[in-house]
């Protein structure tokens, strides 16, 4: 699946305590911050929307700056954008569910993180169609990705499975898998018959 683009701005170490003054929240000085960040992360309307309030509500205490005014700019960029396709919201969920979903998230996590950032259900609805539509088991698939990261169930030495099995169960539990997929894939015989399972034959797929 695509990796996307990245969701978090890191922040250097020490830079807190040289904070630079805030930006004036102005339409030029927010629609350049929005297309900064567009052009950097993969987001959806709703998290660009907190984003660019948080640059208002710091213009409003440093600079007295109305926050009012500063919103209603925010909502106009949104729309614009919308209607231009530089925000998607659909587009966004299926791509980031496809990431979230080759790291080796369980379809529940991915619903949570998508919620987190304000996509609507018919959204995520449309994003776990996407998965499904890949041919495999969407859990299966996370469950077999996160099970060879962590060398888990079949993908341990074979004189370590028994003794670490229930260890391994609960780490797939941990990771937010049911009990009948972690069984399953605990219980495989070989790492080809997990692999097989997860609709990749533990190749990443090309163009990822």
């Amino acid at each position: 699946m695509p990796a996307g683009p990245a969701e978090d701005e890191g922040e250097a170490p020490g830079r807190a305590a040289k904070r630079r003054v805030p930006r004036k929240a102005t339409a030029k000085s927010l629609e350049n911050a929005a297309l900064w960040y567009l052009t950097r992360f993969g987001t959806s309307a709703a998290n660009l929307e907190r984003v660019l309030a948080r640059r208002v509500e710091r213009s409003a205490r440093h600079h007295g700056t109305g926050r009012e005014e500063g919103m209603a700019i925010i909502a106009r960029l949104i729309a614009r954008y919308r209607r231009s396709g530089l925000l998607d919201d659909r587009a966004y969920a299926i791509a980031r569910a496809g990431t979230l979903n080759w790291r080796g998230k369980p379809v529940k996590a991915i619903v949570f993180a998508l919620r987190a950032k304000g996509v609507m259900s018919e959204d995520i609805d449309e994003a776990l169609l996407a998965l499904e539509d890949q041919g495999a088991d969407p859990d299966m698939g996370a469950a077999a990705r996160y099970a060879r990261r962590r060398r888990l169930g079949p993908f341990r030495a074979a004189p370590e499975r028994e003794e670490h099995r229930q260890r391994d169960l609960a780490a797939l539990a941990r990771a937010g898998f049911g009990y009948s997929v972690a069984r399953r894939i605990i219980e495989a015989e070989s790492p080809a018959d997990v692999e097989a399972g997860d609709g990749t034959g533990g190749r990443r797929n090309v163009g990822t």
